[in-house]
């Protein structure tokens, strides 16, 4: 009894640094996606080159992961992270004393998205590591869901602290953050325990403990996560990218307290996700996980196609006969919330039955193309808008049609191949 509750202590402990961490690393998340309207008038940008600018990001990340991630099959992940750390703080800081157009900016945005490489998945990896199997599902679904924690914290820091400072200053604070969890993790993870000898870790039945690329690339269980997660990004990461311009839209055509401030709107959406996350992970536990998906992902398509039904397409916005911007911005933070409810459930799934020997190369594989999708969606909806008119409500139509999309192209890939 006192062995569990010392190894429990131990593992709310990891949880809680990695977590801290992890807000620490996102602390910049959403400085461009606030923002976006600003850089898009002082720069002369069309709603391409923001979506360019909100996906940059990134294509960082996914020029990355495969090399950062899949090293953490042959070293301790914490390494990766901490490295990981210097790149995006110097990138944060590069973007504050040097980005003044939208090419510089791409190229420090990059960098930063870059370093989110080697520090979200990494540092799941070092924080699985070291936890016992039994607190792996939940600590993973912790943590995947305090990137969405993350994530709404920085919407309120660029929301808030772009009223008081000059954004330059915004982005410098955000790099010191970065650096600061370096600090943290490198003080309070500890070193990596070493297998017993004669307990090697527990392998998913039939699979090689290290049978390279290939042996991922062919493993279709594998792949069905990735298509799942890719369409989740796409969605997700594209919402996120626009949302304050959206809400910046919507105020100017139908005025209300709720879109008055888009940051904080945008932040309580985001901070929807976290308990949203959690309670996804808990009920693929309950229901099965590939029944719990197969739900829940066709409904986020069904919210994103009534947002665009009503708060994209004109249905009284603007006029007062419809329902106008506050139940428009009830039903983006609802959306927010159901667009989360598989998150936790594709990362856990693929971690929890993966052969720890393909384990680093299979969260590789699946943030790779991931974040690929997180890239994709802000590009395809400012493409929408260009398309259909940034100031007509038929562009912002468009471009949350494309989110629907996205996330049933991740339903398709899952609901074709068994998970277990």
């Amino acid at each position: 009894m006192w062995s569990k509750s010392r190894t429990a202590a131990r593992a709310v402990r990891l949880v809680a640094v990695f977590c801290l961490g992890e807000v620490l690393t996102m602390s910049g998340f959403a400085l461009v996606p606030v923002l976006l309207p600003r850089f898009t008038a002082e720069w002369g940008l069309s709603a391409t080159e923001g979506g360019w600018l909100g996906g940059v990001f990134f294509l960082g990340y996914v020029a990355a992961v495969p090399v950062l991630v899949a090293a953490t099959d042959k070293r301790d992940a914490r390494r990766v992270y901490l490295g990981a750390t210097l790149v995006s703080g110097a990138s944060l800081l590069l973007f504050a004393l040097w980005a003044r157009d939208f090419v510089l900016a791409l190229l420090c945005w990059m960098g930063a998205g870059l370093g989110l490489a080697g520090t979200y998945m990494p540092g799941l990896r070092a924080l699985t590591d070291r936890l016992d199997p039994a607190h792996q599902s939940r600590g993973t679904a912790f943590y995947t869901a305090t990137f969405g924690v993350g994530a709404g914290l920085s919407y309120l820091l660029a929301e808030g602290a772009q009223r008081l400072f000059d954004w330059p200053w915004l982005f410098a604070i955000a790099g010191g953050a970065v650096l600061a969890a370096g600090a943290l993790v490198a003080w309070g993870a500890g070193p990596r325990p070493q297998p017993q000898a004669g307990a090697p870790d527990k392998a998913v039945p039939g699979a090689a403990q290290d049978d390279g690329w290939r042996g991922v690339l062919r493993d279709r269980r594998i792949l069905a996560y990735c298509g799942g997660y890719l369409g989740h990004n796409w969605e997700l990461f594209g919402f996120r990218a626009w949302l304050v311009s959206y809400l910046g839209w919507l105020h100017a055509a139908e005025p209300s307290a709720l879109t008055a401030m888009p940051g904080v709107a945008a932040a309580v959406a985001t901070f929807c996700a976290v308990p949203a996350s959690i309670l996804g992970n808990e009920g693929a536990h309950r229901w099965g996980r590939q029944r719990w998906l197969a739900r829940v992902m066709p409904l986020s398509a069904l919210v994103a196609l009534v947002v665009a039904g009503f708060g994209g397409a004109g249905l009284g916005v603007g006029s007062g006969a419809g329902m106008g911007g506050t139940l428009t911005v009830v039903v983006l933070v609802a959306y927010a919330a159901t667009m989360s409810l598989d998150s936790a459930a594709l990362t856990a799934g693929l971690i929890t039955g993966t052969d720890p020997g393909r384990r680093g190369k299979a969260l590789a594989l699946y943030s790779c193309l991931g974040f690929l999708g997180a890239f994709i969606g802000p590009v395809a909806f400012g493409m929408a808008l260009d398309a259909f008119g940034r100031d007509h409500p038929a562009g912002w139509a468009g471009g949350f049609v494309t989110l629907a999309l996205a996330v049933l192209l991740g339903w398709a890939a899952l609901v074709r191949r068994p998970l277990a």
